[in-house]
């Protein structure tokens, strides 16, 4: 037997069979993707990944008003904190609306629960989450060989968090 590893290896390890029912379940997917249709029919489109490039869109913002902050990753925490501070101390807001997709939820709801604690709980939450429904574009690397480009739906997490202060009655 001929090993460039130092450690023997001997056939009956390689060729064993997987000693977990977990991963011998699991089933094997073939190399292309099962793209969905884009309208109503039941078939679906075999697509090699090699051939297409994914091209995330951006996703559809809410009506944009002075007092909505669209959180991020590509942003430092510190700056968007330091811009909703503004806006509820400088900016004569008494209300502001904090907008998180994805993995910028969490975010969010730390830049939610740093203006409350900030503010010794003068501010008040108010909490809603949504599904967000993201396209995707499919286009082909070579546009000669390939086929036309295509669309792909998904969902994505949102939330939404009303930062406020309360009447004071």
């Amino acid at each position: 037997m001929c090993s460039i590893s130092p450690f023997p290896v001997s056939d009956s390890l390689v060729m064993a069979k997987p000693r977990s029912l977990i991963s011998a379940s699991i089933p094997q997917t073939p190399p292309g993707i099962i793209m969905p249709p884009a309208d109503d029919s039941d078939t679906g489109v075999m697509m090699d990944p090699i051939e297409y490039t994914l091209r995330k869109r951006l996703p559809r913002k809410l009506p944009k008003h002075r007092n909505n902050v669209y959180v991020n990753m590509k942003t430092d925490f510190r700056a968007q904190l330091a811009r909703c501070q503004k806006l509820l101390e400088g900016g004569g807001h008494r209300e502001i609306c904090v907008h998180g997709l994805g993995l910028a939820i969490n975010r969010a709801i730390n830049i939610a629960l740093q203006l409350q604690a900030s503010s010794q709980g003068a501010l008040q939450l108010v909490a809603n989450t949504s599904t967000v429904e993201l396209l995707d574009d499919m286009e082909p690397e070579d546009p000669d060989e390939a086929g036309e480009p295509m669309a792909r739906s998904r969902n994505n997490s949102a939330i939404h968090i009303k930062v406020f202060y309360p009447d004071s009655q």
